[in-house]
């Protein structure tokens, strides 16, 4: 959430009792689960995807559900895991 932040998103945490119910509502396959589920202008983002990746969502307002990096993910250019679709 800092990097969000840090990147002049406004970011809203709430606490649920179980994440994977948020992820199901919003389409968010288990195997692509991370540690943060998100909603920005109806687009699903899971995991530590990079603020640039959002922003391009965001600009090109394509057809999907989202993008998705789970645990491996990790900021660093979302690490060894790659973005996906949604």
């Amino acid at each position: 959430m800092d990097h969000l932040r840090a990147n002049g998103f406004r970011v809203k945490p709430i606490a649920v009792e179980d994440p994977a119910v948020q992820r199901d509502r919003y389409g968010i396959p288990e195997p692509l689960a991370g540690c943060h589920t998100a909603r920005v202008e109806g687009y699903a983002i899971e995991g530590h995807v990079p603020a640039r990746e959002i922003r391009r969502l965001l600009a090109g307002k394509p057809k999907a559900r989202g993008l998705a990096c789970g645990h491996a993910g990790r900021l660093a250019g979302h690490g060894g895991q790659p973005l996906r679709a949604l």
